[in-house]
């Protein structure tokens, strides 16, 4: 059974404290699903967990299925959520993302019909791994290629991996539009005018959720 591989570095909260068990799924195409944990740390009152994946744009729904798909949560619960892959034509030369939404809805209270209900809703990345690529993600963000063009910074991913940056910088100047360049592509970035360095430096999320060792080249 393929787990979720993050660190226990940080955890996404929602509404009243339900704790979701990592910041990001791994589904391996080795194995036959993947698995995340949700934990209500209330003492007091349930919730109503709501999970689904959708493609990227909000509404169309991606190839997987999340079981149980809506269930009630009790104070001081810890429930489990399984991700099964419902279709076989996803590419196989690289890795594909797709976004995990977890809703938290609170309970009403019938004795005040004016209480405003907050319902929180959080989404985590969710890479699909063919089977070929299970292996060699930890190493992509150390090839990606950069080329300056006056202040025109275009970064390269030669890869099949997602390389999510934790930062990338051109000298002091960090690029914080810089999220993450996808397999074989490329992102485009503007540098600010007073910058003249010619040495960029960047770190990654791997894994596991932690931080990459920084990595610093010259232009």
């Amino acid at each position: 059974m393929a787990g979720i591989m993050t660190a226990g570095l940080s955890h996404p909260v929602l509404a009243g404290g339900i704790v979701i068990g990592g910041t990001r799924v791994f589904y391996e195409d080795n194995k036959k699903e993947a698995s995340l944990n949700v934990k209500n740390n209330n003492t007091e009152n349930p919730f109503l967990i709501q999970s689904w994946v959708d493609t990227g744009d909000g509404k169309t729904r991606g190839p997987f299925i999340v079981t149980p798909p809506l269930f009630r949560i009790e104070p001081l619960e810890e429930r489990t959520l399984r991700i099964a892959k419902t279709r076989n034509d996803l590419p196989e030369n690289k890795e594909s993302l797709f976004y995990l939404n977890i809703r938290a809805i609170p309970p009403s209270d019938p004795a005040s019909v004016n209480t405003l209900k907050l319902v929180v809703k959080t989404r985590l990345k969710l890479f699909y791994r063919p089977r070929g690529l299970v292996t060699g993600a930890q190493d992509a963000y150390k090839k990606l290629r950069f080329q300056l063009t006056g202040q025109t910074l275009t970064v390269e991913n030669p890869t099949p991996w997602h390389v999510v940056f934790e930062y990338l910088k051109v000298g002091t100047t960090t690029l914080k539009q810089a999220d993450m360049v996808g397999p074989f592509g490329q992102n485009v970035f503007t540098l600010p005018s007073t910058e003249r360095s010619r040495r960029v430096t960047w770190s990654a999320i791997n894994d596991y959720g932690g931080a990459t060792k920084s990595e610093t080249r010259a232009l």
